[in-house]
């Protein structure tokens, strides 16, 4: 069965969905007979993807586009006030507004400014801004938050956007644990985990997609079939990494502190070739 907040006739609001993963998972719940708002900086951004979802739900009054920065408390407040005078109530929060524009540890304030605001406190700022309304209306729900894996492997080269998506990661799991301990509560949570997927974010000035790559709707087809089965961790692969590999990386990262390595040992010298030896065995 899908899962029960996804429904014709109920309302799912993505963030960051003028293209990428969020606009393909608002073509989704279109199709799945939901009403839609999206979310997104500029209107400019907004209005193709608009206009392609209201023809594909067969009406302007099922799509709602608004512009809104979700570092904005207050316009994500006029946003979820309208769309609750538009759509009606919410059932599905989609907190995928993201950016990447590259960090260092030592480099510019603003970068890590930027995407600490947008990536962890986006997530931050939608859920406690629309997750009240969802609880109260007593209808299942849900809130899906856009994660990374790497805020669970933080590999070395963008240390901004990994400590964002780990705690993105961190926010999701104890979110989940509020919902489920609160009396009579029928919203629940799920992050999504993304393998690598070719969208304006990953593009960097490529125009076609790389062979390994997954498109956004191949990612967001992976993303709704285990939400049916129940997953909270949706684990995408890809065509490069297998769901297999994706654990034995996640287990060694777990490892460093279990067996008291250095920190990113699999791109410490004294270690890489230990790790490479664990990836390559066969379970």
């Amino acid at each position: 069965m899908p899962h029960p907040a996804i429904a014709p006739e109920r309302t799912a609001v993505i963030t960051g969905a003028a293209s990428g993963i969020g606009l393909a998972a608002a073509k989704a719940f279109v199709r799945a007979g939901m009403k839609v708002a999206i979310v997104d900086r500029t209107m400019e951004g907004l209005a193709s993807a608009r206009d392609e979802l209201a023809a594909l739900a067969g009406s302007d009054e099922r799509v709602v586009a608004a512009a809104c920065d979700v570092t904005d408390r207050q316009g994500m407040e006029r946003t979820a006030a309208h769309v609750g005078r538009t759509l009606g109530p919410v059932h599905v929060l989609m907190n995928n507004a993201g950016i990447q524009p590259g960090s260092s540890i030592f480099g510019e304030q603003a970068q890590w400014d930027a995407v600490l605001s947008v990536n962890l406190g986006g997530v931050i700022t939608g859920t406690r801004v629309f997750g009240p309304a969802m609880m109260a209306h007593g209808e299942p729900g849900l809130i899906l938050n856009t994660g990374s894996k790497q805020g669970i492997t933080t590999p070395p080269g963008d240390p901004a956007y990994n400590v964002s998506k780990a705690g993105v990661k961190a926010f999701t799991e104890a979110l989940a644990h509020e919902l489920r301990t609160r009396e009579g509560c029928r919203v629940g949570a799920a992050l999504l985990i993304p393998g690598f997927v070719f969208t304006g974010l990953t593009a960097r000035g490529r125009q076609e997609k790389p062979e390994g790559a997954w498109t956004p709707e191949e990612t967001v087809a992976f993303m709704l079939e285990r939400l049916e089965a129940g997953d909270f961790y949706i684990l995408c692969p890809d065509g490069e990494v297998s769901r297999n590999m994706d654990e034995k990386r996640i287990a060694w990262a777990a490892g460093d502190i279990v067996h008291n390595r250095p920190p990113l040992s699999r791109w410490h010298p004294d270690h890489a070739q230990a790790f490479r030896d664990f990836a390559a065995r066969e379970d």
